[in-house]
């Protein structure tokens, strides 16, 4: 007759069974993408290599550094990355350097910009708050109220975005890039071309063409259809969009910790702290 301590052990055993093909198909997914978008990188640096766009492979070089920075974050900071923020992640990094900046996605579609900042919006918000909620975790001896972790996790979103357009800011600088895409506008309004010199603005309007000269005079360019606004009005949507995308999740967090319950599902977003293990005495 089995004991009670080896019949506890053959029910776990059991459930371990029965659970491990649901967490194989989780980890299946998982690194289903991960191995496929690699694959898609590798080959696109191929490509880019043999065309000798040296710029792009580079670029597919950072995609591949990126895509290893969930690992990284879990083991150096002892958290988990559920599932689908993961892989969430991966597709956004895909999107946004080898889709965007390669294939010119920035270009052919009009507002994939601004969709991939509303979700870094979105996503920093949702990093932002699991820090929140992992500092409110009785270990640290903070409790933050709601409304001030939603502040939180809405003011960490948009330190992301601001940081970002800085980055951006350096690489049209310093890199000779156009990461802050330029605008066709057909009125302004400044200061500079007062003739006065005075702290008035003149107002340019109707702009149907612009042209520009270069040192010598032979080199000319002209713009159709207005004045070419050089990245400010791209920064501010930018933003914008990302303010939107960090305040509608800051607002699911709000929820979430008023009514775990019923706001459960955004914990596919957030980061969890590893349990450690406890010590058998």
């Amino acid at each position: 007759m089995k004991s009670a301590k080896e019949n506890h052990h053959n029910i776990n055993k059991n459930n371990k069974k029965k659970l491990s093909p649901k967490i194989k198909e989780k980890k299946g997914v998982n690194i289903v993408v991960y191995l496929l978008l690699r694959i898609l990188v590798i080959a696109s640096m191929i490509g880019q290599g043999l065309n000798h766009n040296w710029n792009n492979v580079a670029l597919c070089i950072l995609t591949l550094i990126l895509f290893t920075l969930p690992n990284f974050i879990s083991k150096r900071f002892h958290v988990t990355f559920p599932e689908t923020l993961e892989i969430i992640v991966y597709l956004f990094i895909f999107s946004a350097e080898i889709l965007g900046e390669i294939q010119n996605f920035y270009g052919i579609f009009t507002h994939w910009d601004t969709i991939l900042h509303t979700l870094n919006g979105f996503l920093c918000a949702a990093i932002g708050f699991s820090i929140v909620d992992m500092m409110n975790h009785e270990q640290f001896h903070i409790n933050m109220s709601p409304a001030f972790a939603a502040l939180v996790a809405f003011s960490f979103s948009m330190t992301i975005g601001v940081l970002w357009e800085f980055g951006e800011y350096a690489a049209d600088l310093y890199l000779e890039k156009d990461m802050q895409k330029d605008k066709i506008v057909e009125s302004f309004q400044s200061v500079k071309i007062n003739p006065d010199g005075i702290n008035i603005p003149i107002k340019v309007k109707d702009i149907v063409k612009t042209e520009i000269y270069s040192d010598n005079g032979d080199d000319i360019i002209v713009i159709e259809g207005g004045y070419l606004d050089i990245g400010l009005n791209d920064t501010m949507k930018d933003l914008l969009v990302n303010l939107i995308g960090a305040f509608v999740f800051s607002i699911f967090g709000y929820l979430y910790i008023k009514n775990r319950d019923g706001y459960r599902f955004i914990e596919i977003l957030m980061l969890k702290l590893n349990k450690q293990p406890q010590k058998v005495e």
